[in-house]
């Protein structure tokens, strides 16, 4: 094999590609990038950690075709030392990988493309096309809840649920939870189809990656294909793949509480500065852990914001519209502030009953055709 690249392209193309490359493993070829290259300019990129794996395509000079695996963290760090235009990549009969460039030369192992893992089917005929910026902003608002390394698997993930026209993403851990939905512009995948609905979980790693490639760029659409144990996300020239997570997702409507007696009306702003200067006490660590607890006492047409460790405290108060009787009660401060975050009208509303059951936070004044709603259990405070 031998591929005359254009060293600035292809260094730009093999950097999203490292995301899904392994760093060490038992088995060598999930540490590489497959290349294949073919008459007379098309070269295929891809690697795959055997979870998640990515391929793009470039248009270089094939002088002559090939398929082998090279690794990808030294001939990603060989085409940023390199200092010509030009990169020459030479695969020879005893698997010795050479990367030319001016009168610089390195060299490396290779191996057969063959010895590289399968790659799961990357179309189907199930699937749809959205906007990206609309998955992207739902993504940002509920990843922070999702679970990471929780004993029931289907939580270390988002769970996704699709209609014909609106989108729902779900993420939920032992102590939060968010739901967003919301009216979307979904397409078909397959034209045949009389209507879409799917529902799907996303792992963790897969929705901190896709987050990354995913645009703000109100055109930008993704196509995105499911199977039965994969997903497949077209975005631009980059094809994500990656397993799903297998099982059934927890009844997120039953454990939301819709019954609360005490109801806060608070501007988002300015209770979110009181809890930031309150996590300069609760982020502290001492004595080996965190003090992560912030107390609310709901008086009246206030809340006092306090937190108190050994070596300093913060106290706060905000003007609320507030229903109810009061309350004192105290949540995980970093759990509260990024769910208070999640919302984007100027005001919010929390909703709770007791110092030991949930509070709902959610947005006022949301626009027509987005639902949203963030769920947050308190800590037991000590006497």
């Amino acid at each position: 094999m031998k591929i005359i690249f254009d060293r600035a392209k292809v260094a730009s193309v093999i950097s999203p590609l490292m995301a899904t490359a392994v760093n060490r493993s038992t088995l060598p070829a999930v540490e590489g990038i497959l290349i294949e290259a073919k008459f007379p300019n098309t070269v295929i990129l891809t690697t795959y950690d055997l979870e998640k794996g990515m391929r793009t395509s470039i248009e270089a000079q094939v002088v002559e075709e090939g398929y082998f695996v090279v690794n990808a963290q030294k001939f990603n760090q060989t085409l940023y030392v390199m200092d010509s235009d030009k990169i020459t990549l030479t695969v020879d009969d005893r698997m010795r990988a050479t990367i030319t460039s001016g009168r610089s030369t390195v060299s490396m192992n290779a191996l057969d493309g063959e010895d590289f893992p399968a790659v799961p089917s990357l179309k189907s005929e199930m699937g749809f096309f959205i906007h990206q910026k609309v998955l992207r902003r739902m993504l940002a608002k509920t990843t922070y809840a999702m679970g990471t390394v929780d004993q029931r698997q289907v939580l270390n993930g988002c769970f996704v649920h699709v209609e014909d026209d609106s989108i729902m993403i779900v993420a939920c851990d032992s102590f939060k939870l968010a739901k967003c939905t919301r009216k979307a512009d979904i397409k078909k995948g397959n034209e045949s189809d009389r209507y879409i609905s799917y529902s799907f979980i996303l792992p963790v790693k897969t929705v901190n990656e896709l987050y990354r490639l995913l645009s703000d760029d109100e055109d930008a659409i993704t196509r995105i294909y499911l199977m039965r144990k994969h997903i497949v996300f077209e975005i631009g020239n980059i094809v994500f793949f990656s397993r799903l997570i297998e099982g059934e997702y927890i009844d997120y409507d039953r454990i939301i509480l819709n019954s609360h007696k005490i109801h806060v009306e608070a501007n988002k702003d300015i209770l979110l500065s009181a809890l930031e200067r309150a996590a300069l006490i609760t982020e502290e660590k001492i004595a080996g852990s965190v003090r992560s607890h912030v107390k609310l006492n709901v008086k009246d047409d206030i809340i006092e914001i306090s937190a108190v460790s050994t070596n300093g405290s913060s106290y706060d108060e905000v003007k609320i519209d507030h229903n109810g009787d009061n309350l004192l009660i105290a949540f995980n401060n970093r759990y509260l502030m990024d769910s208070i975050r999640s919302c984007d009208t100027e005001k919010i509303k929390l909703s709770i009953s007791s110092p030991l059951t949930s509070m709902n936070i959610e947005p006022v004044g949301e626009d027509d055709g987005i639902e949203e709603i963030y769920m947050l259990l308190p800590v037991r405070m000590k006497e």
